[in-house]
């Protein structure tokens, strides 16, 4: 017969599972739903023209973009779940829309080949920090000051348009968001096991997503880095 702490650490450990199995489901959507939205973009010649061709648009999207971002951290707490659904989805396509220049810079082949290699990295740094018992907060803020600095070279490069500075950003963008990755899934792993046992459907479901786009956009800027450096040019 099951002592009473045996049927408490399984019912967290189902807890947990059900949880973190959520967050990877929804970044998966978001991944399709951008991976989608880009190739269609991409193969739209008159949305490439309308995308690209209009002066602004594509800095009005990226804005656009950030907002989403900085709303659903702000206000996760106080909307309501299929808001945040909502809010996640339209974002996910947003992205797609001003990633769809890959398809249109990179060729198909390298485009897939840096695929696969992100999403194995990704996936050994989202089970190292699964497994770890070293506490990451450490590496998690040295990462974010990183990535300050990544944030702030990229915008000076916009300006100075230099191939090997870029190259360096890339190199060292990956660095980063492999480190933010494990760091990332070990919050994750942390919340999970922190949920309340009365924690409402509404409550998982917005931690779920805000989960999953904290791993989408490590996955994300993670293959952005990896095209710079591994991706081969239609030109």
């Amino acid at each position: 017969m099951k002592s009473y702490s045996s049927i408490s650490q399984t019912a967290v450990l189902v807890k947990t599972n059900s949880f973190i199995r959520s967050v990877y489901n929804w970044m998966a959507i978001a991944l399709a739903l951008t991976g989608f939205t880009a190739y269609y973009v991409s193969h739209n010649e008159a949305m490439v023209q309308l995308i690209y061709g209009t002066p602004g648009l594509i800095m009005i999207l990226i804005f656009a973009e950030l907002g989403f971002v900085f709303f659903l951290s702000a206000r996760i707490q106080k909307i309501k779940a299929t808001t945040a659904t909502a809010l996640f989805t339209i974002y996910s396509i947003l992205n797609g829309i001003t990633l769809s220049y890959i398809f249109l810079r990179y060729t198909a082949t390298s485009i897939v080949s840096t695929f696969m290699i992100c999403a194995l990295t990704f996936l050994a740094c989202s089970v190292y920090g699964m497994v770890t018992k070293k506490d990451l907060t450490s590496l998690g803020g040295f990462m974010f000051m990183g990535l300050i600095g990544i944030i702030v070279a990229s915008v000076v490069n916009m300006f100075i348009q230099s191939s090997a500075m870029q190259m360096v950003i890339s190199y060292i963008g990956v660095m980063v968001f492999i480190g933010l990755t494990a760091y990332d899934t070990q919050k994750l792993k942390t919340m999970a096991v922190s949920l309340p046992d009365n924690a409402s459907g509404a409550m998982i479901r917005k931690g779920a997503l805000m989960g999953a786009l904290a791993l989408y956009l490590d996955f994300i800027n993670m293959f952005i880095m990896m095209l710079h450096i591994f991706g081969g040019s239609r030109d």
